[in-house]
């Protein structure tokens, strides 16, 4: 089982670097959580494990915190860390209309320093605010819809509970 569990590590990995510019050791690090027995490791268990030095896996940790998709945890006398996933990690990042408002403000920013550019020119800003005011429009009612999926889905018993949905 080891294997297959670092073959899809290393498959998240790759995907997570190609599609989003994360580190492969970051990758690495989220594919194993989703897999891994028990679900929080310590350091060492995941360096051991992803056959990685100890610095990359807490680099790794360090990045996928800040992504909310990995938190560390302390027991009461504990002297390590656990590492296991955020629960909001099953909940897509990209369903927050506040980073695509973001985005159309910035994208804005820019248009005003083309605004006697000819159209062709301002093209592109003007495309990209157009998408994000669209993204940050639709996306509430398509998180209303997936939830509303998610909840059917775990009341027919296609999909468990637990706080992996956590709002």
């Amino acid at each position: 089982m080891r294997d297959e569990q670092l073959i899809f590590a290393d498959h998240v990995g790759r995907f997570y670097a190609r599609r989003y510019g994360f580190p492969p050791m970051a990758g690495r690090l989220l594919g194993y959580l989703f897999v891994c027995d028990p679900p929080q490791q310590t350091i060492d268990e995941l360096g051991e494990a992803l056959l990685a030095s100890r610095s990359a896996v807490t680099g790794a940790v360090k990045l996928l915190e800040g992504y909310r998709m990995a938190r560390r945890t302390r027991g009461a006398g504990e002297r390590v860390d656990r590492v296991s996933l955020e629960p909001v990690a099953g909940q897509p990042q990209n369903f927050d209309s506040a980073l695509h408002e973001e985005h159309a403000a910035l994208f804005r920013e820019g248009l005003a320093l083309l605004a006697g550019a000819p159209p062709e020119r301002r093209a592109p800003l003007a495309e990209m605010v157009a998408l994000a005011e669209f993204l940050s429009e639709r996306l509430p009612a398509l998180r209303a819809e997936w939830h509303a999926r998610r909840d059917e889905l775990r009341a027919s018993g296609n999909l468990p509970g637990g706080d992996g949905g956590a709002e």
